[in-house]
């Protein structure tokens, strides 16, 4: 029976890999998204891997070397010293929501009430602040101890580094 796992792949190899694995005719899946990128002389749509370095496939055991030797392919996530199983939901999940074109953000930062974080981006980037509260996924208050007054800045908590 095929499960689906989680392969690491090289920086920016995500699209050969899961290319590969298609030809080899493995199931795989790789989210993508499309963003707007800004150059200096231009903007330009492209699709950028959701989850940078990950590409999801579909095997058996006996498949599982044969996706290991693919180029650019590094090594399966493991928890527990064994490859990590992922279930089916969870990707009908992500497929779901990279179809019905949601916008979705991944980070594997976990920000909580008293971090000291750094602002990354927007007219407050790189001043310190204090994360006070946390209101849903696209929103946080800050206090600003620079200027002695909490503000409220609706930030998504990707714009935030902790220190």
């Amino acid at each position: 029976m095929a499960d689906w796992f989680a392969l690491y792949t090289r920086s920016r190899n995500e699209k050969k890999v899961h290319a590969e694995l298609t030809v080899r005719g493995i199931e795989s899946f790789l989210p993508l998204q499309k963003t707007l990128k800004q150059w200096s002389d231009r903007k330009k749509w492209v699709e950028e891997p959701l989850i940078r370095s990950y590409v999801f496939v579909r095997i058996t055991e006996k498949e599982y070397f044969d996706v290991l030797n693919t180029p650019g392919a590094v090594r399966f996530v493991f928890f527990e010293g064994k490859a990590a199983r992922i279930p089916d939901w969870q990707i009908k999940a992500l497929r779901y929501f990279i179809d019905t074109g949601m916008e979705v953000e991944v980070t594997d930062q976990r920000l909580e009430t008293g971090d000291k974080v750094l602002i990354t981006r927007g007219p407050f980037r790189d001043m310190p602040a204090e994360l006070i509260e946390i209101r849903g996924k696209r929103k946080v208050v800050l206090r600003i101890e620079n200027i002695g007054y909490s503000i409220l800045l609706t930030i998504s908590p990707g714009n935030l580094k902790k220190i």
